[in-house]
């Protein structure tokens, strides 16, 4: 089984999003973990109510330091901060890394359905990601 970590800052939103996104687009093929640098040391509310709305459940995670996966290896680190914003972590045992800088939607302003909408684009943008990801692999290897 092929592992994947996903890392960010708080690990509060987009990498508990693209960690459960992974797990379910993966087909039992890949084992996703999800962790910070600085964990927040909540799952954002909102990222939950966004994962809901796919049925997806993510309602008992918690938010990880990366220092707890430090002595692992993976098939592939994917950091989805945007470093415009904040430092991403750097992960030495991976054997191969991409950068996906997705907005942080923790940072959305406005009205509760305005964040919401926030949620729901960054969530999308991180599944087509995985999706285009898993299918080049897939087609890679046929």
């Amino acid at each position: 089984m092929k592992r994947v970590l996903i890392l960010c800052t708080g690990n509060s939103c987009r990498s508990q999003m693209a960690e459960a996104l992974w797990e379910k687009l993966g087909n039992g093929e890949w084992q996703s973990e999800s962790a910070g640098s600085k964990p927040s040391g909540y799952v954002h509310p909102l990222a939950v109510q966004a994962m809901q709305e796919l049925d997806i459940d993510i309602s008992e995670y918690a938010s990880k330091s990366l220092e707890q996966f430090q002595e692992q290896s993976f098939n592939l680190v994917v950091t989805v901060c945007n470093n415009a914003k904040e430092a991403c972590p750097v992960f030495p045992g991976a054997k191969e890394t991409l950068h996906w800088p997705f907005d942080d939607p923790a940072d959305a302003t406005g009205t509760e359905e305005e964040k919401m909408a926030m949620f729901r684009r960054v969530r999308d943008e991180i599944k087509e990601s995985i999706q285009a990801y898993l299918n080049t692999i897939k087609n890679g290897e046929n």
